[in-house]
Formats: structure tokens, C-alpha cells, sequence
């Protein structure tokens, strides 16, 4: 038990570590294509949540959000209002604490839900395809990420969404349904594929030092 306590506390400060090299490079951690950032960020939460489980994948989580909101006060763009509170929406002169919503509750959950899903395709597998779980498992954290961001900018700042974007109301969805379709759905593949090839070193190790899988 103390070699798993160990383990898991060395491996949260290590992926902790990569995040914050991630977020203060430019263009390395988020990456600016179109009106939003695409972001590799959350592929350390997602395998930290797989080895680690639910409560420390969610506090990676949440450093991802708190990150996030970072970024965008610190290296604003014009969409930086719907995850920073700092930011002044379209039209306005004070921000949102709404943005407080998109930046932390999807990160959370990329820190969560990708554990269970691991479990659930382990026992549905019989643990005989390790790496299809893993990739399943990054992909559902990808697909949380986007699908919850988007979602939750439609909802919460949907009129500034679409006067930026210079669509009426009755159109927005269909923009945010774009983005996901070319920005979140590549993005979760990569993510699968990088948990799978990741995760199933990692977890080698964690049987190897810990005694556990």
C-alpha cells in the first residue's frame, strides 16, 4: 500500500509537471486554429485518470481548467470571455463568472470519466484487449472535453457566441456542431491513440512497482 501511495503521488506530480510545461509554451499545450484553441492539455488528465483513478484524474482536472482560465486572462483572444471571468464579453465591459462553468466543469470531468470508462471496456473485454480499453477510454475523455466545452458555450454565452461568429440565433448550434466535428472529434482520436501507446507502458510499471494493475 505505501508503494502505491508512493507510485501515485510521484506520478500525479509528473503529469501535474507536464501540464504546466504544456500550458506556459506557446502553441505547445493550446493551440490557437480558428476562433477557439485546439489542446493536447487534457491527454496527461485523461492517462493520470486511467492509472490514477477518479479523485486524483479529477484534480488533474482541475488544475487543466484552472490552467485554462489562466491562459485566457493571461493570453486573451477574442473568445476568451467563455473561459475566463477576467474577460470582458463581446459588447460589454466586465466578464462572466458563467465562464468559470466551461473552464472547470468539463476539465473535471475529463479527469473522471475516462477511468470508469477503462473499467466498464475491461470487464465487457474480459481484460483481453488492454488496448482497445485504453483507447476507448482516451477517446471518451477527448469526446468530454469538447462535447461539454461546446455544449456549454451554446447555453451560457450563446448570443456573444454567434455575434463573434457573425451567425443568428437559429444558426449557432450549427457552428458549434462544426467545431466538434473538426476540431473535437480529431482530437479525441489523438488522444485515444496517445492513451493507449501511453497508459499501457505506464500501467506495466504501476503492476511491476506496486504489485497492482
Amino acid at each position: 500500500m505505501k508503494n502505491k501511495k508512493t507510485f501515485d503521488i510521484v506520478l500525479t506530480a509528473f503529469f501535474l509537471g507536464i501540464m504546466i510545461l504544456m500550458s506556459v509554451v506557446p502553441f505547445l499545450g493550446f493551440i490557437p486554429i480558428g476562433p477557439l484553441n485546439a489542446t493536447i492539455l487534457h491527454v496527461p488528465v485523461i492517462i493520470g485518470s486511467v492509472l490514477l483513478g477518479p479523485r486524483l484524474g479529477g484534480f488533474l482536472g482541475t488544475s487543466f481548467g484552472v490552467m485554462s482560465i489562466i491562459n485566457a486572462t493571461t493570453r486573451p483572444s477574442a473568445l476568451s470571455f467563455v473561459f475566463s471571468p477576467f474577460i470582458p464579453i463581446i459588447g460589454t465591459t466586465h466578464g462572466s463568472w458563467k465562464a468559470l462553468i466551461v473552464a472547470l466543469v468539463p476539465r473535471i470531468l475529463v479527469g473522471i470519466v475516462p477511468y470508469y470508462v477503462y473499467q466498464l471496456f475491461r470487464k465487457l473485454l474480459n481484460q483481453k484487449a488492454n488496448s482497445v480499453s485504453l483507447f476507448v477510454a482516451g477517446i471518451a475523455g477527448g469526446l468530454t472535453n469538447t462535447l461539454l466545452v461546446m455544449n456549454l458555450i451554446y447555453f451560457l454565452f450563446k448570443d456573444s457566441y454567434g455575434e463573434f461568429i457573425g451567425k443568428g440565433a437559429n444558426q449557432v448550434y450549427g457552428a458549434i456542431i462544426a467545431v466538434i466535428a473538426t476540431q473535437g472529434v480529431p482530437e479525441a482520436i489523438v488522444a485515444g491513440i496517445l492513451t493507449a501507446a501511453v497508459a499501457s507502458i505506464l500501467l506495466r510499471l504501476q503492476k511491476n512497482n506496486t504489485g497492482t494493475i
